[in-house]
């Protein structure tokens, strides 16, 4: 009976001038046409397909690479299934032609880059593959389109949230089962289509809070949900439960399997049944500021401030003009809270300013800064020189002429050292300190 179906469903595929590929079944739905080849042991897409094929399945074969001329011509197929190959690679364009597809299901291959130009599509499943990064633009020709959206299973890191915060038709999204450490507040704030949100087993410490999860009534699980609810999974995540959870803490939803990691004191406990008076954190406390530190002009400075806090508390400085620090070419501010400057100036004498802040509060703390003037060197011929002007810090030796009278000119040779420390000033300060202070007197030998 069933070869009896199949000789059937080729000759119907015959009747239509285009023979079926070996070993698949094709079956003419007037007036679409569906083809069949799964488990067919398929090397290479089938050449003999016909271009007027409306459904293409191609799961559990052995395919390694789509080539451009694979789907060449195919502008009415909607629905293509490339499940469980050993899909590596994607040939630019190979999808060119594919002008009115709607469903791409590439999920079980090996694909670690991906880049679709397909304008209509509203289903692209990507899980299981070896993805550890996705292109800003990789879905730009969709943004409007797309309802669902698979990448759980796979190893990325870092996702396009720019990207995936403008796709306005998601319905659903899922990218568990990956290496992703944080969310952007806000992200899905423009999603109101989104019904269900899956991130599960990721590497989230935390959740921001996102209006869109205070706008609609949000649940953990499907069953019995309303149909405007939104689904949210977050399980298998290390979350620390401190106060940046609590709003997840205070959302109604039924039990769902996330655990606390940390604090210490929280850790493994089920998360539904931690009381939200524990759910605290602990204000900056500064542990260690630089003293203060004397500069020369045009040298690099380089200040500490550590704080410690629940949650880790960012440090912030402020310069003695009263302006935020920010990284450029002469400044730069390190997550661990030192401040370099890499050329200092007059300017930079003065209080800086570090502050630790976090969702407890903050915590300010000074450094002062002496940045003393560059020496200059003294002009010993000039007679012009103001006698109670300081004289410049130089240990050079110069020689000089001495003026007689009648024009006559002498070659004496008198050596001069410039701003000889003063013995009163070394006997009471270091050496370091009498440049500073300028304790100096013309010396001649």
């Amino acid at each position: 009976m069933e070869r009896l179906w199949f000789s059937l469903l080729l000759l119907a595929a015959v009747c239509r001038g285009q023979p079926c590929p070996k070993r698949c079944m094709c079956q003419s739905l007037s007036p679409s046409l569906a083809i069949l080849c799964s488990k067919t042991g398929l090397l290479f897409v089938p050449t003999a397909i016909d271009r007027r094929t409306v459904e293409l399945r191609l799961q559990e074969n052995f395919i390694t690479a789509v080539r451009r001329k694979d789907f060449a011509n195919m502008t009415s197929l909607l629905h293509l299934t490339l499940s469980k190959n050993t899909i590596s690679q994607i040939l630019p364009s190979a999808f060119s032609d594919l002008r009115r597809l709607r469903a791409l299901h590439l999920d079980s291959n090996r694909i670690t880059v991906i880049k679709v130009s397909l304008t209509n599509l509203r289903h692209l499943i990507l899980a299981n593959n070896q993805l550890h990064s996705i292109s800003p633009h990789a879905f730009d020709d969709f943004l409007s389109t797309l309802e669902d959206l698979d990448l759980s299973y796979n190893n990325l890191i870092q996702v396009p949230w720019e990207t995936i915060g403008h796709l306005t038709n998601v319905n659903t999204l899922n990218m568990d089962h990956n290496l992703i450490e944080n969310v952007p507040q806000g992200v899905f704030t423009n999603l109101h289509k989104l019904a269900r949100l899956d991130m599960t087993s990721n590497k989230l410490k935390k959740i921001p809070p996102d209006p869109l999860f205070l706008r609609i009534p949000v649940y953990a699980k499907s069953k019995g949900s309303p149909l405007s609810s939104l689904v949210l999974s977050f399980g298998g995540n290390p979350l620390h439960c401190n106060c940046e959870l609590l709003w997840l803490r205070r959302l109604t939803r039924e039990d769902d399997l996330e655990t606390c990691a940390s604090p210490s004191d929280l850790s493994a406990k089920y998360f539904w049944t931690i009381p939200e008076e524990e759910f605290i954190c602990d204000p900056p406390v500064l542990t260690r500021r630089s003293p203060l530190t004397i500069i020369m002009e045009g040298q690099p400075a380089s200040l500490k401030c550590k704080a410690n806090g629940d949650p880790e508390p960012e440090v912030h400085w402020i310069s003695p003009e009263g302006r935020l620090i920010s990284n450029g070419s002469r400044t730069l501010v390190f997550p661990n809270g030192s401040l370099e400057i890499n050329v200092t100036s007059q300017k930079d004498s003065g209080n800086f300013t570090c502050i630790a802040s976090n969702a407890a509060g903050e915590s300010t703390g000074r450094v002062e800064v002496v940045v003393t003037a560059v020496p200059h060197l003294a002009n010993s011929t000039s007679r012009s020189r103001d006698p109670s002007s300081e004289p410049a810090l130089s240990d050079i030796l110069t020689s000089s002429k001495v003026s007689l009278p009648n024009n006559e000119t002498r070659g004496a040779d008198r050596r001069v050292s410039l701003m000889r420390p003063d013995d009163s000033c070394l006997k009471h300060l270091g050496l370091f300190e009498c440049m500073t202070a300028k304790c100096f007197f013309l010396y001649f030998l």
